[in-house]
């Protein structure tokens, strides 16, 4: 198991044995460039290139314990990145459930889904991200997770989590829980103290 597990494991705890056995079987270290393999299992955020970055990993703990992803769930993870986050879900939701990923850079779509291979993944993909935030054709998800900063909460993700379904999104400097109650009602609760590179659209 790798040495992030172990970290976790005393320091954080996870919401989930789901969760628990996605860090003990996912390695961070297969999901950042070859250069910065000897660092993977430090706790800060690490350059992927092109300005994008693969996030802290209490960061990426804290985000999947507000998340509370379920086995079987359909999940939308956007902002995929090197793929490390999507891999963990694709833990997590078992062969019954399905993680669409979605990211702006064509060349890290390739990285992320060459890094998926590495654990024979087949319940997730990683697509290009479209004009449209998000992936509607494949909604409504149960969760949904984003792993870059948005200016303001996305109306469009909202209507693309299924009722009683729940996103966790940094906007601006906050993580933000969003727990869908009705097509027009939802809940949030925020926890400040982030930084993340910003949500872009193509």
């Amino acid at each position: 198991m790798n040495q992030l597990y172990y970290y976790f494991k005393s320091s954080i705890g996870f919401a989930s044995k789901e969760i628990d056995q996605a860090f003990a079987k996912i390695n961070r270290a297969d999901f950042v460039p070859k250069e910065y393999e000897t660092e993977a299992d430090a706790d800060y955020p690490l350059p992927l290139g092109f300005g994008a970055t693969i996030s802290q990993p209490t960061t990426v703990a804290f985000m999947l314990n507000k998340l509370d992803p379920r086995p079987k769930d359909k999940i939308l993870d956007v902002g995929t990145g090197s793929g490390w986050t999507t891999a963990l879900l694709s833990a997590i939701v078992g062969n019954k459930g399905q993680v669409f990923g979605t990211e702006i850079i064509e060349e890290l779509v390739q990285f992320g889904n060459n890094n998926l291979m590495k654990y024979k993944i087949n319940n997730a993909k990683i697509v290009l991200a479209s004009k449209e935030l998000g992936l509607p054709k494949s909604a409504p998800y149960d969760r949904i997770l984003v792993s870059a900063a948005a200016q303001k909460l996305p109306e469009s993700l909202i209507q693309q989590l299924k009722i009683a379904g729940r996103m966790v999104i940094p906007v601006r400097e906050s993580v933000f829980v969003i727990d869908k109650i009705s097509e027009t009602e939802i809940k949030k609760k925020e926890y400040p103290g982030f930084a993340f590179v910003p949500l872009k659209q193509t």
